[in-house]
């Protein structure tokens, strides 16, 4: 262990990574849970994946604006799936979205199968690079935070159900690229989970205050015991969330 690894100019865009992700996640996870599809976010961020994949497999530079769009793409086509699937087979939607995470997953083993370094990819699609995400390369994801944040608290109602969904692909496009489709998923539910027990406004800064200690406690134990930042911070962030939930608990707090 060593103080020294404790560097800012890294760990400080990781922790700018994680609190984006956290905003627009949270309140998109207690939606969630309360509609009962708690695997769309890790079905979308695999979708969005594959986009980024299939990319790759034709050959575009992972930082050219073709492979961004391509991502988007793949995720709104898969929302809009979702929002028909919803409509038309409701009682089965959960398990359709468990369906479509597993066809995306697959799609993406193919499609790397051939690839010398299809595995590494594997393993920066799953688990992410938090730690190697530049303050440039939060700017646009910052914007379009502002953007759906925006929407979903001011016009969510009036935007109906194909509105929900496309917020949603749109920010886990940007969020599976920058933390992986394991921490996307850990940022929808696992605060979500933690502040269940609360209601409204409450509910919300209460998982925002769980996702943020997750992420901070995650990013400085990975980089002083030099551990992988991403699956550590989805512990942490589960271990916060036990806290948090304890604490609303004692609190008294109810969704009634």
């Amino acid at each position: 262990m060593s103080v020294d690894a404790l560097d800012l100019s890294i760990l400080g865009p990781a922790f700018l990574a994680g609190l984006l992700v956290l905003a627009t996640h949270v309140p998109m996870g207690q939606q969630v849970l309360a509609r009962g599809i708690v695997f769309i976010d890790l079905a979308i961020a695999q979708i969005a994946g594959l986009g980024v994949v299939a990319a790759d497999a034709l050959g575009w530079e992972p930082q050219r604006i073709a492979v961004q769009i391509a991502a988007v793409v793949a995720a709104l086509l898969g929302a809009l799936l979702l929002t028909f699937t919803e409509k038309r087979w409701p009682e089965v939607q959960e398990a359709l979205i468990g369906v479509l995470f597993v066809l995306a997953a697959c799609a993406g083993i193919l499609l790397l199968a051939n690839n010398p370094h299809g595995g590494e990819h594997l393993k920066d699609l799953l688990v992410g690079q938090i730690l190697w995400v530049s303050y440039v390369q939060l700017l646009p994801v910052a914007l379009l935070t502002a953007v759906i944040l925006a929407l979903w608290f001011g016009a969510r109602e009036r935007l109906g159900r194909i509105g929900f969904y496309a917020m949603f692909a749109l920010a886990v496009t940007a969020s599976v690229q920058l933390v992986g489709v394991y921490l996307v998923f850990a940022s929808l539910i696992v605060p979500a989970l933690g502040a269940y027990r609360l209601a409204g406004a409450r509910a919300i800064w209460a998982g925002y205050a769980i996702g943020a200690v997750g992420f901070a406690a995650g990013i400085a134990v990975s980089a002083l015991w030099d551990l992988p930042t991403g699956p550590l911070v989805v512990w942490t962030l589960a271990v916060a969330s036990l806290i948090g939930a304890a604490a609303g608990r004692r609190g008294g707090g109810s969704l009634q």
